[in-house]
């Protein structure tokens, strides 16, 4: 099975909150693979205001904000809300 995909940078708020969001949501299902852009010059170009970026298996799943139902679509199935 393929990772999760994400392309953040340190110091972003917005891929703190997606990370933790995302992390809680596919815990124990999928691996999540956190790239920071600023290691990579391509990343860096290709993402560089765009973080954070989500993608699985190539195709982006969403951009600042994790969205839930693309999320399901994309990976097939419903994930349910972590339990609190």
């Amino acid at each position: 099975m393929q990772p999760l995909i994400v392309y953040s940078r340190q110091g972003c708020h917005l891929c703190e909150v997606l990370i933790e969001e995302l992390l809680q949501l596919v815990r124990g299902r999928f691996e999540v693979l956190i790239c920071d852009i600023d290691s990579r010059e391509d990343w860096k170009r290709e993402y560089d205001t765009r973080v954070p970026f989500v993608t699985y298996d190539g195709e982006p799943i969403c951009k600042y904000h994790l969205d839930r139902e693309a999320l399901t679509r994309i990976l097939g199935g419903s994930l349910n809300e972590p339990n609190s």
